[in-house]
């Protein structure tokens, strides 16, 4: 599978290489055939060109009717400050005791307060950041003795309270200081960073005195100066602004979406890949489902998630996309083993048996799993 899906990907890779981008009907054109545009490489984390980022409030001017969904949208909420944080607001005081360290998030006035004690010692400090919209839970963040840190404790919603952060070490700390969460190094802080408030970060720089919560309009689009001036000055030919609905759909999913949400290629660099390990890395899950690793609109990531929008939680709305291709007519030039088969049980709530929701033990949080496939009884879980 993983030999098959290399050459795939190289596969796309010399084509994008050789110059050539895939429009809908999947006839090749030449990039240099597109008008010019300074955005037209445009990605999420990358160093800005030298034009100006403008705000989500200049953009929500044209785009009213976007920007009303999007600044509601999970996206909008990936990083939330504390002082706002809609968690640490309703809940002014959540507890979890772990061995002989007791942990407090206590909410006073605009501010919420981390601590850690063991009885004789205690470390308090400010939450700066909320991580996460907290649909299943949100982490935080503060500084202590001049460094970022994680707490080692997060809110669950399954829970209503605290329990262990994600990738925490799970053996009793050796010390106050120890206890109180993780530091986190400024490459890892640029990462975190970079997805949830794009605009805390320049280069390979934080700067979080200009931050903005959460995933904003030019995060996808690229900084909007130039297009700003483009409009008002009627130059509609080449409005110098990036659209990632214009790319290929394995270029979208792979390494656009997965910039973030992790890719093939992210996934398959990290030590540890399998099983439970990445079944929140929805780009690299789909581009591994047999039949849905190929350059069609209709597997990408927007096919089925619109990020101005709230995530479709309604089965019949993700059932049309199964059945847009599980259903459609043979055409001549495919063969009957090249056409996507049609389920023998039904054609309504597709996903609940072919993308299971999964826990990960010790998230409290079910993970819908992007990798397609006919689920059987004590099947383990694919890698």
């Amino acid at each position: 599978m993983i030999v098959r899906i290399r050459i795939i990907q190289v596969l796309v890779s010399f084509f994008l290489a050789a110059g050539f981008v895939w429009s809908s009907d999947a006839t090749p054109s030449p990039i240099g055939a597109q008008k010019e545009n300074a955005l037209s490489d445009w990605r999420p984390l990358q160093t800005p060109p030298t034009i100006r980022f403008v705000g989500s409030a200049v953009c929500a001017d044209c785009h009213r009717d976007r920007a009303a969904t999007q600044f509601a949208s999970p996206m909008a909420h990936s990083l939330e400050l504390a002082s706002d944080c809609e968690i640490l607001i309703k809940r002014v005081r959540m507890t979890f005791r772990e061995d002989r360290y007791s942990y407090r998030i206590v909410r006073e006035g605009a501010r919420s307060l981390f601590s850690v004690s063991d009885g004789s010692k205690t470390i308090t400090e400010p939450i700066l950041y909320g991580f996460g919209h907290g649909r299943g839970g949100q982490t935080y963040v503060f500084r202590h003795d001049g460094a970022i840190y994680e707490g080692r404790v997060s809110y669950y919603r399954a829970t209503n309270d605290l329990d262990f952060t994600i990738g925490q070490p799970r053996i009793v700390p050796a010390s106050v200081e120890e206890a109180l969460g993780r530091r986190i190094s400024q490459t890892e802080a640029v990462e975190c960073f970079g997805c949830h408030a794009p605009s805390g970060v320049s280069g390979s720089e934080l700067q979080l005195d200009k931050l903005v919560p959460g995933v904003t309009c030019e995060t996808c689009h690229g900084p909007g100066e130039k297009h700003v001036a483009a409009v008002k000055s009627g130059e509609f030919r080449s409005l110098q602004i990036f659209n990632p609905r214009n790319l290929d759909s394995n270029s979208l999913s792979q390494e656009f979406c997965g910039t973030c949400h992790r890719g093939f290629d992210q996934v398959m660099h990290m030590p540890s890949q399998g099983g439970f390990q990445n079944l929140r890395f929805q780009p690299y899950r789909i581009f591994n489902s047999k039949g849905h690793n190929r350059l069609d609109a209709r597997v990408s990531c927007i096919a089925c998630h619109d990020p101005h929008e709230q995530v479709k939680r309604d089965d019949s709305f993700y059932d049309s996309k199964c059945v847009a291709c599980h259903v459609a007519a043979r055409g001549p030039e495919q063969t009957k083993s090249q056409a996507p088969r049609t389920c023998p049980v039904g054609k309504e709530h597709c996903a609940n048996c072919h993308m299971p929701k999964i826990e990960i033990p010790g998230t409290h949080t079910k993970f819908t799993d992007h990798w397609i496939r006919v689920v059987k009884l004590n099947d383990p879980i694919p890698r």
